[in-house]
């Protein structure tokens, strides 16, 4: 599926970037094959996610005995990342015979020790998706190449501790450094006004083209999981990333007769308490909030505390799973009824469904 394109605001095509997951990828392969053959691969080609085999230069390279070493320079391309230009490092060493691959975190990468992240506590904040294709990677290579296949893998941003002071990562609780992310390993670029505008034509060629219903998506999980619900035409499925408040005065405005919007549970608990904007630095989720929703559910006291004390929504959405209480559908009427309440009465029938990491629906709320 090809990238949409995001317009800035002379009209121009925004360019897009590589997720530090991605970068992390490149330089790994490139020192793993080094560490076989004494050369390194330069640029470096990986495959990521839909297809994708973008190259990367190296901007550093080091073989010792026992272990080689890359980097490579983070493009965020027209996003402002903050780690755009920050250089991410792969030192990899061959590991115990049947060991796999095994991750560490170098310095500026950050360790995990809170529960309520896609990682557990005590392992390096590299997530899943950078952590597969890291591995597929050095699968690759080994088979290319005549190796077992059985390495530690060592991720490091230099400077990336500073860096993670500007995020939410203390907050989360992982310590040290940055998270090495992504889930495409694409940045798609990111402008306020330029996304919007975006929105705001897909709301326009929907109703030229006739269309009943749109959906609007967090994120491409959540999309992923309304084209198999619904099976729209392409052109129905807005790329409404943390600006729900943006589509949805517009449709205010520009009515279509059906919207869903679909996302995952933290996302989607924003909108729940009235957030129209969704992106992490603009809008937190609320515990206390999360809290008094599990406690009208009828969860006992020790419950109620504990999810008043999570770490993430995430940990509270599996408590209160774990302990039989439907949060998540809690969740989609209360977004559904912030949903409504900005749209004053257009004619546009709303709907919610809420999705987790895997593209499970979780919960759904209609009228």
């Amino acid at each position: 599926m090809a990238d949409k394109v995001v317009l800035g605001e002379d009209g121009r095509p925004l360019r897009y970037g590589w997720t530090t997951g991605a970068c992390a990828t490149a330089a790994a392969k490139a020192a793993y094959t080094a560490l076989l053959t004494g050369r390194f691969p330069d640029p470096v080609e990986v495959e990521l996610k839909r297809g994708k085999r973008p190259a990367f230069a190296l901007a550093t390279e080091g073989l010792g005995d026992g272990w080689a070493r890359a980097g490579v320079v983070k493009d965020a391309g027209d996003d402002p990342d903050v780690t755009h230009g920050c250089l991410v490092v792969a030192t990899v060493r061959e590991g115990a015979p049947g060991s796999g691959v095994s991750f560490s975190a170098g310095p500026g990468v950050g360790t995990v020790t809170k529960p309520g992240l896609p990682i557990p506590p005590g392992e390096p904040a590299i997530n899943p998706v950078p952590r597969d294709l890291i591995r597929a990677s050095v699968a690759e290579v080994a088979s290319a190449c005549g190796g077992s296949g059985d390495v530690v893998v060592e991720i490091a941003i230099p400077g990336g501790e500073t860096i993670a002071a500007k995020t939410w990562n203390p907050r989360l609780g992982i310590v040290g450094g940055l998270s090495i992310l992504g889930t495409t390993g694409v940045v798609t670029p990111y402008s306020c006004s330029a996304w919007i505008h975006s929105i705001h034509r897909g709301v326009d060629v929907a109703r030229a083209t006739g269309l009943a219903h749109v959906v609007g998506s967090t994120g491409s999980t959540s999309e992923a999981t309304a084209r198999r619900l619904f099976g729209l035409p392409e052109q129905a499925y807005l790329d409404m990333g943390d600006f729900a408040g943006g589509l949805l005065k517009y449709l205010r405005r520009h009515p279509v007769p059906r919207l869903t919007i679909a996302g995952g549970f933290a996302k989607l608990t924003k909108l729940a308490d009235g957030h129209l904007d969704l992106h992490s630095g603009r809008s937190q989720v609320d515990p206390g909030a999360l809290a008094r929703r599990l406690e009208d559910l009828g969860g006992p006291a020790d419950l109620v505390e504990a999810v008043r004390t999570a770490n993430t929504a995430l940990e509270t959405l599996r408590l209160a799973q774990a302990a039989g209480f439907d949060l998540a559908e809690q969740i989609a009427r209360d977004a559904r009824t912030t949903a409504a309440g900005v749209l004053q009465g257009a004619e546009t029938a709303v709907d919610i469904v809420v999705v987790d990491r895997r593209g499970t629906v979780l919960a759904r709320a209609a009228d």
